[in-house]
């Protein structure tokens, strides 16, 4: 894994983190962050995010195993190199995934938009989004244009967020700020 990919870190989205090895030959579990879990390796260009910078990933043969996924690698030959991959993050190039249908959205376009009330209120800016189950949820962070300093957790549900306008960078919200 010598070769460093020179892909701005911008156009890289994080699809998978490699978990603990499966067997003796070097193959790993992974851990898919898609929402169909297999699609994964129907993106061909893998990026391995190390320390000093990103490397090319190749899946060399993958399959599921009880409820998760595991693959081997043509970088990682053996059980003692895939030792020290858990935990290691698999990135792809935006342009390589899937094309998403109407109003869909990669998580990673959503970080950083800013969130209005319908009554026109700043809420702040999402920080993150985690799934629950039921529903993803919207942390959203308080920022300078903020109505106030509160973190606030908003349920992702077509009854809330009204719209999100990646051009403007913000979220229409029917979320209140004393909720």
């Amino acid at each position: 894994m010598s070769q460093t990919v020179s892909s701005n870190e911008s156009d890289l989205i994080k699809i998978a983190t490699l978990k603990k090895p499966y067997g003796i030959k070097g193959w790993l579990w992974v851990f898919s962050h898609l929402d169909n879990r297999d699609d994964i390796f129907a993106i061909k260009s893998w990026h391995l995010k190390t320390a000093t910078g990103f490397k090319p990933l190749t899946v060399t043969d993958w399959h599921t195993q009880g409820q998760g996924l595991v693959a081997s690698f043509k970088e990682i030959p053996d059980r003692n190199l895939a030792e020290t991959m858990h935990g290691a993050t698999i990135w792809a190039n935006k342009a390589d995934l899937p094309k998403l249908g109407e109003d869909e959205y990669y998580w990673s376009d959503l970080i950083g938009l800013s969130v209005i009330n319908e009554d026109g209120e700043n809420l702040g800016v999402i920080k993150n989004l985690f799934e629950t189950g039921a529903h993803e949820i919207i942390i959203v962070k308080p920022s300078k244009d903020s109505i106030d300093d509160e973190e606030r957790l908003i349920p992702w549900h077509k009854d809330i967020v009204l719209q999100v306008d990646l051009d403007k960078q913000t979220m229409l919200v029917a979320w209140g700020s004393d909720y």
